[in-house]
C-alpha cells in the first residue's frame, strides 16, 4: 500500500466567545503544520452564525491559508446570494462549500428562491463563471432526509451537473460505502473528486449521538466497544485512533483524492491521526 498521504483539508466551526476565538487561533496554528490545502468554516441553521463564520474565514486568509465558507441557500433570495458572492470576491475568497442548509428553528416562511443545493451551484456559476471552486456535500450512506439511496444519488448528480468542482462527504466508518458511492456516481457521469470526510473519535457518547443524527452507519462492534469503555477516555481515544487511522489507510490505498478532517476546533486528534499515517 502506498504511504503517500493525500492532500488534507480541515473544517472548523465559528466560536461564539472571545475565548473561543483565541483558542481556535491557537488550534489553527498547530494544524497549519499539516499544510492543509484549505480550511472550511461552517455556519448554523439559516445562517445564524454567518458573521462569526465570515470573521473566521478572513482570519484564515490573513494567516496565509485558503479558506472556504459554508454557504447555504435555504430561505435566501437571489439578491442576498448575489451580494454575498460579491463580498466573497472582494475579500479574496475563491472556494465555497455550497449547501442547501437546514431551516432555522421556528422558521415558518417559504423556502425562498432556492430549493436545492443544485439551484445554488447553478446560480453561482451563472453569476460568476469559474471564479469560485465550488465544493458540495456527498452522502455515501444517504442523506437522512432522502427518500431513497437512488433519489439521494440523483440529487448529488444534479449538483455535479450544475457545476460543482469537487465534493466532501459526510462522516462514515465503512470504506466500502464510500467506494461504492464513487463508482455509482461515476457511472452516472459525475466524475468530480469526492473527498472523504473524516471524524476523529475522541468521545464515545458524542460520536455515537452524532452518527445517529446524521445517518452515518456505525458498525455494531465499534459502538459496543466504545460503550464498553465507559468513562475511560484514554482507552476511547486509543481505540478511536486505531479505527479511524485504519479507515484512512483503506481510503488512501483505494485512491481517495484527499482527506477532510472534521476537527471540532481541536488539534490533538487530527495531529495524532496524521502521525499514525506517517
Amino acid at each position: 500500500m502506498s504511504k503517500t498521504v493525500p492532500p488534507i483539508s480541515l473544517e472548523f466551526f465559528p466560536p461564539k466567545t472571545p475565548e473561543g476565538v483565541a483558542k481556535l487561533t491557537a488550534v489553527r496554528r498547530q494544524l497549519y503544520a499539516l499544510k492543509p490545502q484549505f480550511c472550511s468554516v461552517t455556519y448554523g441553521a439559516g445562517g445564524s452564525t454567518q458573521d462569526g463564520s465570515f470573521a473566521a474565514v478572513r482570519a484564515i486568509l490573513e494567516e496565509g491559508c485558503e479558506a472556504a465558507p459554508h454557504f447555504s441557500c435555504i430561505g435566501a433570495s437571489r439578491a442576498s446570494i448575489r451580494a454575498r458572492l460579491a463580498q466573497f470576491s472582494e475579500h479574496g475568497i475563491r472556494r465555497i462549500v455550497a449547501l442547501r442548509g437546514d431551516l432555522p428553528s421556528g422558521y415558518g416562511g417559504s423556502n425562498g428562491e432556492f430549493q436545492y443545493a443544485s439551484d445554488l451551484v447553478a446560480f453561482i456559476r451563472a453569476e460568476t463563471g469559474d471564479r469560485f471552486h465550488i465544493e458540495v456535500a456527498a452522502y455515501p450512506e444517504m442523506h437522512p432526509q432522502s427518500r431513497s439511496p437512488q433519489a439521494d444519488l440523483q440529487a448529488y448528480v444534479a449538483k455535479v451537473k450544475a457545476g460543482a468542482s469537487s465534493a466532501i462527504t459526510q462522516m462514515f466508518f465503512n470504506a466500502d460505502a464510500y467506494f461504492r458511492f464513487v463508482d455509482e456516481a461515476h457511472a452516472l457521469g459525475a466524475t468530480i473528486p469526492v473527498v472523504p470526510g473524516i471524524m476523529p473519535i475522541t468521545n464515545a457518547s458524542g460520536i455515537i449521538r452524532f452518527a445517529d443524527s446524521c445517518g452515518a452507519d456505525m458498525p455494531r462492534w465499534i459502538r459496543l466497544r466504545l460503550q464498553g469503555f465507559g468513562d475511560d477516555t484514554d482507552s476511547i481515544q486509543a481505540f478511536g485512533l486505531d479505527v479511524i487511522s485504519t479507515l484512512c489507510e483503506q481510503l488512501r490505498g483505494g485512491g481517495a483524492p484527499g482527506l477532510h478532517f472534521y476537527t471540532m476546533n481541536q488539534s490533538a486528534a487530527t495531529l495524532d491521526l496524521m502521525r499514525r499515517l506517517g
